[in-house]
């Protein structure tokens, strides 16, 4: 009897340790939420979306009518003038604004790939073939993005600067000089620069 009694209890014991290892491997089992599983969703999407984006935005998919800042031209692009200068101008009266000219007195047409400048304070438009391109800013303080437009032989284009004298704020008082870069296959990129002194 004492044996049948022993082999019972080991049993019975045997019976409990499954049961008990049953309910800690159960207890194991990894559990994730619905919401769990969206938000991983959604962060793989968003990451997927972003991406696109960059790459639709990247600066060689822009204007690819024109094969990249092509083959070198003979052309030549020539401003009637380089400089300019407002003289004195005031914070509290405003902007200033100043066209240049310029023409392609080539004997090739030539490709104006990007327009920008060298501060934040001053943007440039640049119109030609009748139609407008711009305004552009400084690099960095927002996308240029490349024009790739043909100014053919004997064409002429003019560049408006646009400056704000307050942009600074009292940082931005004395003599100032900025310069509007005009990149193109003809050789150099064209420099346009303006000068002012400025006061409060």
């Amino acid at each position: 009897m004492g044996h049948v009694r022993y082999r019972s209890e080991i049993c019975s014991s045997a019976v409990h340790l499954k049961t008990i290892m049953n309910k800690t491997h159960k207890g194991w089992r990894p559990h994730i939420s619905n919401g769990v599983n969206k938000t991983v969703i959604g962060v793989i999407a968003t990451i997927v979306v972003l991406g696109g984006i960059i790459w639709i935005a990247r600066p060689d998919s822009q204007n690819n009518n024109t094969a990249s800042i092509i083959a070198e031209s003979s052309g030549t692009l020539n401003a009637e003038e380089d400089s300019f200068d407002f003289g004195t101008i005031s914070m509290a009266a405003g902007k200033v604004k100043h066209s240049f000219g310029m023409r392609n007195t080539g004997a090739e047409s030539v490709v104006i790939g990007k327009v920008y400048t060298s501060c934040m304070c001053t943007t440039a438009t640049l119109k030609m073939s009748g139609r407008t391109f711009g305004p552009y800013g400084m690099p960095g303080h927002g996308f240029i993005p490349k024009i790739n437009e043909k100014l053919d032989s004997g064409e002429e284009a003019t560049v408006e600067a646009v400056f704000d004298p307050a942009a600074h704020g009292p940082a931005g008082v004395g003599q100032i000089q900025r310069t509007i870069i005009i990149e193109n296959n003809a050789g150099e990129p064209l420099q346009l620069s303006f000068t002012a002194n400025v006061t409060p």
